[in-house]
């Protein structure tokens, strides 16, 4: 999404999804949901197997287009701290709602863009799940490298993601703009990491896991 215009009218569209987004979403999307909290959850458990944290607190994850907060929450006892971001009021305050009934105090949600994160300070892990396709390829782009500027020692994205070119898009293409997976693989490449696993869900849905060249 280009414009200012674009990021509010897409804040405005999941403001009125968030009431009933987690009972709203298909078993792909579920799929795709749990092998990202999978893989996050691998990678945060190696700060006990030799991997340093990058923070003397502990270990940090950064949690992009974050909606209701289903993979800020699943991993809010793998890491001693967990940041969601989202465009959408109407989601951060869903999750903010579900952290409370839950007693999980080491998650905090707040207003951040794949390029504006509004975060400062050291990240561990960066995830992110259905979101990344909002915006167009030279954005997705520009998203990697604003992640990459953090520098984590992994992302984890979830997402729309064409690895066959389907007969009919399976997506609206007046909000979403899935990119293919040698798009994604070649702008994770060039902001410095390395694919070190690739899973398919559907042909238009996977989870790719970078993490940082060494």
């Amino acid at each position: 999404m280009a414009g200012m215009s674009d990021v509010d009218a897409h804040a405005e569209r999941f403001d009125a999804k968030a009431a009933d987004y987690d009972d709203s979403n298909s078993p792909e999307y579920r799929a795709c949901l749990e092998l990202v909290i999978d893989h996050a959850r691998e990678l945060l458990r190696r700060s006990g197997d030799g991997v340093t944290a990058r923070s003397d607190s502990g270990e940090v994850l950064l949690d992009l287009g974050t909606g209701t907060g289903a993979v800020a929450l699943a991993l809010a006892g793998e890491a001693d701290r967990v940041v969601g971001r989202d465009v959408s009021e109407g989601m951060l305050e869903r999750a903010r709602r579900k952290a409370d009934e839950r007693g999980v105090g080491t998650v905090s949600f707040d207003t951040g863009r794949f390029r504006e994160p509004a975060y400062e300070g050291p990240v561990d892990v960066v995830t992110s799940n259905y979101a990344l396709h909002h915006l167009d390829d030279a954005g997705k782009r520009e998203a990697i490298g604003t992640i990459a500027a953090l520098e984590p020692r992994a992302f984890v994205l979830g997402d729309l993601i064409y690895f066959a070119e389907p007969d009919e898009p399976a997506h609206d293409p007046s909000v979403d703009d899935p990119a293919t997976v040698g798009h994604l693989a070649d702008a994770l490449t060039d902001a410095g990491f390395v694919l070190t696993a690739v899973e398919r869900v559907t042909d238009g849905i996977g989870v790719l896991v970078a993490e940082r060249a060494r």
